[in-house]
């Protein structure tokens, strides 16, 4: 039985499209670069921005780096906020909660816009920790769930126990190289068609509803 669930924010706690896709065009355009179409900004969301940048958008680690700082320019005092919550998830997590269940937020965002995203959408009183990645550097979503297991207090013995919840392969990589199990969200299709089954999700779910039957079955 699962006792200790992990989210991911992106994608899986909210709706961050909106927000993200407006700092990107704005990034590519400071830099003087082509913006990529609509399709391919989509898949920016979730995985860390420095490698999306150079694997989608087609810039060198230092243009990137430039990028980063470009698309901070505008979301941290706008583009976190042109966000929503993903319907029905602040309310399962507060059952979870009272259910005995442990929280925590497990993310490749920074982690200082993932405490006020957390803050403003209603998650924080729900989530023992709150896990993003430092402002700068390669962090991995391994090495994010690794903090997260760290600030928890849990170990190897423990991780039968413990759930990722997130919406991309790499939520369901990281979790496995972690040597946890992963349930894979469909609530906004950022995720192409697949993807989540083949990278190894132990179930793709697509609603709230869904998500709460299969922890509370497992």
């Amino acid at each position: 039985m699962y006792h200790v669930i992990l989210f991911d924010l992106d994608g899986t706690l909210t709706d961050s499209k909106e927000g993200i896709l407006n700092c990107l065009r704005y990034a590519f355009k400071k830099l003087g670069k082509p913006i990529p179409d609509e399709a391919t900004l989509i898949k920016f969301i979730g995985p860390p921005l420095q490698d999306t940048f150079m694997e989608l958008g087609g810039l060198t680690k230092e243009q990137a780096l430039a990028g980063i700082e470009a698309f901070r320019e505008r979301y941290e005092p706008i583009g976190k906020f042109e966000n929503a919550a993903a319907p029905g998830l602040p309310e399962l997590c507060i059952r979870l909660k009272q259910a005995g269940y442990r929280l925590a937020l497990s993310s490749s965002k920074p982690e200082n816009l993932c405490l006020d995203i957390c803050e403003r959408f209603g998650y924080t009183p729900s989530l023992s920790a709150i896990a993003g990645s430092p402002p700068y550097g390669d962090h991995t979503k391994a090495d994010v769930i690794r903090d997260t297991l760290c600030r928890l207090g849990l170990s190897g013995s423990d991780k039968s126990a413990i759930l990722m919840v997130g919406d991309r392969k790499y939520d369901v990589l990281g979790a496995k190289e972690c040597g946890i199990d992963c349930v894979g969200v469909e609530f906004f299709g950022y995720a192409a068609p697949g993807e989540l089954e083949e990278a190894g999700a132990v179930a793709v779910v697509r609603t709230a509803a869904e998500l709460e039957q299969y922890i509370f079955s497992h």
